[in-house]
């Protein structure tokens, strides 16, 4: 539904985007995970032909972006980061709008509005002018908008920046509701871990690369055991005495040790008891995603 191959973008001498492949199968929940400025946002300007890339290609619904933008664009909905409702507009209004612009107009036009509004809960919202709504409903009528023209692929970049967590709960569960409903292939961009788990896939971005890909257990299958993380005095010398110890080479990141072992709390003790006066802290957890992306990149997921 969604390929890359080869995908690359420079602005200028600086390159944004480098030889980027992967595939996004009908119906899946496809993540792009990573720091800001990591190319998220350029692929997603890309994918929704905004910006034709320097090299490589990209099919949307088999339709080759840089050669067949219209036909892309009659394929896809877009969710963007940043609010496009006409705040001074109802609900219903601002969906007209929307709808006028793929060439819905009558009834044909107003039977699709109601079945969006009620699909995404907003049927006793349709009169309310948007700039009363919270964040959460906003969003709703942003993928509201998005989805009017019954497109096969919905683009959400960041959508659920601003929002409260609760917010964000209720933005996912109609984002799985229509995958799971209407069958519509999704693709987000997030730097939010707890979005990246719920994806289907994902594909994790540093720099304009893809650094790994795949389900959110298997990334984090990669780790194996646990994640001990350390806060000493003196980070290298603790580091130096682990490595010659136990024969572990702790990285650093952000100022702390991080070790990945099997059974971790055995380590502790270990590491404690053999080091006394030297640790200030210690913590342990299961690996995550972002564990993930540190071992890939050496950078955290900000």
């Amino acid at each position: 539904m969604i390929l890359a191959e080869n995908l690359s973008h420079q602005y200028g001498s600086r390159l944004a985007l480098s030889n980027v492949n992967f595939e996004v199968k009908a119906g899946e929940i496809f993540g792009l995970l990573g720091p800001n400025g990591g190319g998220k946002s350029t692929l997603f300007r890309i994918l929704s032909t905004m910006m034709v890339p320097t090299g490589g290609r990209a099919e949307v619904a088999g339709h080759d972006v840089a050669r067949d933008p219209a036909a892309v664009r009659r394929a896809i909905g877009v969710v963007f980061q940043t609010q496009s409702l006409d705040k001074a507009l109802t609900v219903a209004e601002n969906l007209c709008a929307q709808g006028h612009l793929y060439g819905l107009s009558g009834p044909k036009l107003r039977d699709r509005i109601a079945q969006v509004i009620e699909r995404l809960g907003l049927a006793d919202r349709r009169n309310d002018i948007v700039e009363t709504l919270s964040g959460g409903l906003k969003r709703r009528v942003e993928i509201a908008k998005g989805l009017l023209h019954r497109p096969v692929v919905l683009l959400m970049d960041e959508a659920s920046t601003g929002l409260d967590p609760g917010a964000r709960r209720e933005l996912w569960q109609y984002v799985e509701e229509l995958r799971s409903r209407e069958g519509v292939t999704i693709l987000l961009t997030t730097h939010i871990l707890d979005e990246a788990d719920r994806c289907d896939r994902l594909a994790l971005l540093h720099q304009g690369r893809v650094v790994a890909e795949g389900t959110p257990a298997h990334l984090r299958s990669r780790i194996g055991g646990d994640v001990v993380v350390l806060e000493a005095g003196d980070v290298a010398e603790l580091a130096r005495r682990i490595e010659t110890r136990f024969g572990l080479k702790p990285s650093l990141v952000d100022g702390m040790l991080r070790v990945e072992i099997a059974n971790g709390h055995r380590f502790i003790t270990e590491v404690v008891e053999a080091f006394p006066g030297a640790i200030d802290s210690v913590g342990l957890h299961k690996p995550t995603l972002e564990d993930v992306f540190i071992r890939e990149t050496g950078a955290l997921i900000e």
